[in-house]
């Protein structure tokens, strides 16, 4: 099963494939993030990381997606860039006949480290464990949308679990 966790963000996305091994093992194929500068008008952007996001989806054809989920932003302006590039991140998933799921961010620490109250450095360092990593992955947003698919595919593979054996 080949999944892409994304965190979005305006200036910011995030984005990490892994898949996970018929043994269960789990490997990162690729990670990264998709820029946007901060002088270009918002539509241009939100463009950049539709256009970008579509290069990715063409490159690795995953199977499923998972998506993290807006948590309450005290800045409702930056709350408000980042529930327009989730809409567009969205949108080209939907378009690219992807799956897809939501994971809030506690959910997400929770499924990787077993803590949903768990800092970025240690979401990191499980996330190098869990897919034998040599070094923490950079940026932090890669990181994340890395742990956001490690969650989706655990999630995934428990609820097959349950449903063979239930």
């Amino acid at each position: 099963m080949l999944a892409i966790g994304i965190d979005p963000g305006t200036a910011i996305t995030g984005y990490g494939v892994v898949q996970r091994a018929t043994n269960g093992d789990l490997r990162a194929l690729d990670w990264g993030v998709i820029l946007t500068p901060a002088e270009m008008p918002g539509a241009e952007r939100l463009q950049v990381i539709f256009h970008s996001l579509n290069e990715l989806l063409t490159r690795h054809q995953p199977h499923t997606a998972a998506v993290e989920s807006l948590f309450f932003q005290r800045n409702v302006r930056t709350a408000m860039s980042v529930g327009q590039a989730r809409g567009v991140v969205l949108l080209a998933l939907q378009l690219a006949g992807v799956p897809t799921s939501d994971y809030n961010p506690n959910q997400v620490k929770q499924a990787v480290s077993g803590y949903g109250g768990a800092d970025k450095v240690q979401i990191q360092n499980m996330v190098r464990a869990l897919l034998g990593l040599p070094e923490l992955p950079k940026p932090d947003d890669a990181a994340d949308a890395l742990a956001v698919a490690i969650c989706h595919l655990n999630t995934q593979r428990t609820r097959q679990l349950i449903a063979q054996n239930g």
